[in-house]
């Protein structure tokens, strides 16, 4: 993993709209994953997508457990 893969990404949480951070590797390319809220402890779904051209972050969706991304 390169320190240049590393992307900051921002937005709340959808159970309780705490704001969050977390870091998205983007050498790891376009992939599914869950994280849990720091605030309420609740699963957060993340759907990444990398570009496969130029590896560049081109979208987050950041859902509910139960929602289908």
């Amino acid at each position: 993993m390169h320190d240049d893969a590393l992307v900051n990404y921002d937005f709340h949480c959808p159970y309780c709209d705490s704001p969050l951070t977390f870091l998205i590797d983007t050498s790891q390319s376009s992939h599914d994953t869950w994280e849990d809220c720091h605030q309420c402890c609740a699963p957060i779904q993340l759907q990444v997508v990398v570009s496969p051209m130029t590896g560049e972050l081109d979208s987050v969706v950041a859902g509910r457990d139960d929602d289908v991304l």
